[in-house]
């Protein structure tokens, strides 16, 4: 299966590709751990990207595409791949498309801007060892403290509701235009994500048929 993630930031298809991953036993691609692979493996569209990357700007999208057919063409990739994080925009979805690369369905899993909000600034990380709270969903044992190791926990600047609110808007501006684009070829499927995690993953998997 040559399947597509779509999804606002804080919808979980993150997780959703993992698990897909493991039914499936295909590779997830995510665009930022492969630029990162390309860079280090010094592949030549790595070395163009690290270029960039020093100068502290954008992979263009050339050089993006670049990474993505290098990725696509290894062997791993025979069966089926999930695509995380690519396309983000409608002219990378053509150039996609002109690469002959046929892909067998694009799933978008759906939440509320609200849910997401509420969902990410609720999350606390403890300053020492790193664990993961949430304000309703995981709560410390004492309020602000770390179960684990008494750390202080704090709300990355990333989760923060104006942030949260910025990389959504990009995400309706520039990402969101490609379920029309995929509904008009037939191959685009939705899912509403669920509070619970392993319902959001039983409707991923009844829609996929997997």
């Amino acid at each position: 299966m040559k399947l597509i993630l779509l999804g606002a930031p804080g919808a979980g298809k993150g997780t959703q590709a993992e698990l897909i991953c493991e039914r499936l036993n295909i590779p997830t691609i995510s665009t930022g751990n492969m630029i990162r692979e390309a860079m280090k493996n010094g592949t030549e569209m790595g070395q163009k990207a690290k270029s960039f990357v020093d100068a502290g700007n954008l992979v263009p999208d050339e050089v993006v595409i670049g990474i993505i057919k290098e990725r696509l063409a290894e062997k791993d990739c025979v069966n089926g791949f999930i695509l995380d994080g690519f396309p983000r925009t409608i002219p990378q979805a053509e150039a996609l498309d002109n690469m002959g690369i046929d892909i067998d369905t694009v799933l978008s899993i759906e939440v509320a801007d609200e849910k997401i909000v509420k969902r990410m600034s609720g999350r606390r990380v403890c300053e020492k060892c790193g664990a993961s709270y949430h304000l309703e969903y995981k709560k410390p044992n004492v309020e602000g403290v770390c179960n684990a190791c008494g750390g202080a926990l704090v709300c990355r600047k990333d989760d923060a509701p104006e942030t949260v609110l910025d990389r959504l808007n990009v995400y309706h501006e520039q990402t969101e235009p490609l379920k029309g684009y995929y509904a008009k070829t037939g191959k685009l499927k939705t899912v509403e994500g669920q509070e619970e995690l392993s319902d959001t993953t039983a409707l991923v998997f009844q829609t996929l048929g997997i």
